[in-house]
């Protein structure tokens, strides 16, 4: 495995994600203004899949062409609801209204991820888990906000699913380190095979 990546984000749960899996990381955040981007993308009809992909090519691309022959990881997930992207919420009022949107609902929750080295991507994985919400009051959905907190409610979009958000599913298809918001898997998979092939050289 290589000594150490940057990971283009500030999302701590994606840096825990990659030290429980012993992946060496920097931390770089790209600052790409993700609104913006989404706005334009969803104006010429863009999926939500495709969405995640350019965010996470952007980031990583935006990284890595100021670090030259470094191994430049960009990431990103978004939640598909019949083809709407929704969004990490910005406050509690907007969370629920998002948690109102998925209650009773099957949706996909995409991450995808992104290896750029001198400004150009190398690699590139998404992966997609299925989540169907259990029905609940207004009430109930309240009361499960309230049990979260700011941090973990706007770094792991309106559920945190190793904690108090899996109890708000019936059904979860899918990688937990995907919805959490990085297919590290297959990260580390493509990383093996990377360093393998430069000391093949």
């Amino acid at each position: 495995m290589l000594n150490k990546i940057i990971l283009a984000s500030k999302s701590k749960v994606r840096k825990e994600i990659l030290d429980k899996h012993n992946i060496l990381c920097e931390v770089k955040p790209s600052n790409v203004d993700e609104d913006v981007v989404k706005e334009s993308l969803i104006n010429v009809s863009a999926s939500p899949e495709i969405i995640s992909k350019n965010l996470a090519e952007l980031k990583a691309n935006k990284v890595s062409s100021n670090q030259r022959e470094k191994i430049v990881l960009g990431a990103d997930s978004v939640i598909d609801l019949d083809g709407e992207l929704i969004s990490k919420p910005e406050s509690r009022e907007e969370a629920l209204i998002i948690l109102k949107k998925l209650n009773g609902k099957k949706h996909n929750l995409i991450s995808s991820a992104c290896i750029s080295k001198n400004g150009s991507m190398i690699w590139n994985y998404t992966d997609i888990a299925e989540l169907t919400m259990k029905n609940f009051s207004e009430e109930n959905l309240k009361k499960y906000l309230s049990k979260i907190s700011d941090e973990a409610l706007y770094a792991y979009n309106v559920y945190q699913i190793e904690g108090e958000g899996r109890s708000l599913f019936s059904k979860i298809e899918g990688d937990e380190d995907t919805i959490m918001g990085l297919p590290v898997k297959k990260i580390k998979e493509y990383l093996r095979n990377y360093t393998q092939g430069i000391n093949d050289e």
